[in-house]
C-alpha cells in the first residue's frame, strides 16, 4: 500500500535530520510529507534540501503557525488528493520512534486506525516527569469516562489511518486544533464504527527543541471533551 508519513514542523531544525534518516531506514517504501508552519529557525529550508536529494520526501509550506490540527488536516488533504492508501501522523521531535512504525502498518488492513499507545501493556514513556505522566494518563482517563470509549491512549499522536477511514470522518467539519485534535479524530472514528486498534510504543521525550504543550492546549481539550461527553450522555438518555 502507498504510505505517506506526515510530519508537522515548527522550529524543528535540530531534530528533523536524525528523524528523517531513521524514518527512511525503518520504512523505505513510505513517502514523507513535512508540513512546515513557516518556522523562523529555517526548518522549511532544511526540509527543502532533504526533498531535493530524496524524491520520497515532500514539503508543504504553510504561511504561519496555525496549530497541530490544521497542519495535519492540510497534510491529509495533500495525501488524499494524491491517492495514498495509508496516512501516518508522526511528531518531528523524535518522541515517536520510526523503528516502531512497521508494527502499526502491519495491522492495516484489517484495522482502519492504529494508535501507537503509551498506556497499554508493553507501552512506556522515557524521560517524562511525574507531572507530565499524570497529565497524559489523566487526560486519557477523563476522555474514556466522558465519551465511554475503551481506548487507553486517547491523546497520543503516533497513528496510522486508512485513506478510506479519513474520508469517512468528515474532516471539513473538524475545528479542534491542539492535542484535542487527536481525541476528536478518534471519537469520530469510534462513532462511525471503524476498526480502531492500539499497539504498544515507547514514547521518548524530545532531546532538542522546545515542547509545544501549553495551558491553552490543555484547556481546549478539557472543554471540548466535556462538551462532547455531555452531548453523548444526553443522546443516550433521550434516545436521540
Amino acid at each position: 500500500m502507498r504510505t505517506l508519513v506526515i510530519i508537522p514542523t515548527y522550529n524543528e531544525s535540530e531534530s528533523l535530520p536524525s528523524l528523517l534518516e531513521r524514518l527512511r531506514r525503518a520504512v523505505p517504501h513510505a513517502d514523507v510529507l513535512i508540513a512546515d508552519d513557516n518556522s523562523p529557525d529555517g526548518t522549511g529550508a532544511l526540509a527543502d534540501a532533504f526533498a531535493e536529494s530524496d524524491p520520497a520526501i515532500h514539503v508543504l509550506h504553510r504561511p504561519s503557525k496555525a496549530g497541530l490540527g490544521a497542519a495535519y488536516l492540510a497534510g491529509f488533504a495533500w495525501g488524499l488528493e494524491r491517492e495514498y492508501d495509508v496516512l501516518v501522523e508522526m511528531d518531528a521531535d523524535g518522541s515517536h520512534r520510526p523503528e516502531e512504525l512497521p508494527r502499526l502498518l502491519a495491522l492495516i488492513p484489517p484495522a482502519d486506525v492504529v494508535l501507537g499507545s503509551r498506556w497499554v501493556s508493553g507501552g512506556s514513556v522515557v524521560n517524562w516527569p511525574a507531572s507530565r505522566r499524570l497529565l497524559s494518563r489523566g487526560g486519557s482517563l477523563y476522555t474514556r469516562l466522558a465519551l465511554g470509549i475503551p481506548t487507553r491512549d486517547a491523546t497520543g499522536g503516533f497513528r496510522a489511518y486508512r485513506a478510506s477511514a479519513l474520508r469517512a470522518l468528515d474532516l471539513d467539519s473538524v475545528e479542534s486544533n491542539g492535542y484535542c485534535f487527536q481525541i476528536d479524530l478518534l471519537w469520530r472514528a469510534l462513532q462511525r464504527g471503524l476498526d480502531v486498534r492500539e499497539v504498544p510504543i515507547t514514547f521518548v521525550e524530545r532531546e532538542a527543541g522546545t515542547s509545544k504543550m501549553s495551558g491553552g492546549i490543555v484547556r481546549e481539550a478539557l472543554l471540548n471533551v466535556t462538551r462532547w461527553g455531555a452531548g453523548y450522555r444526553w443522546r443516550q438518555l433521550t434516545g436521540r
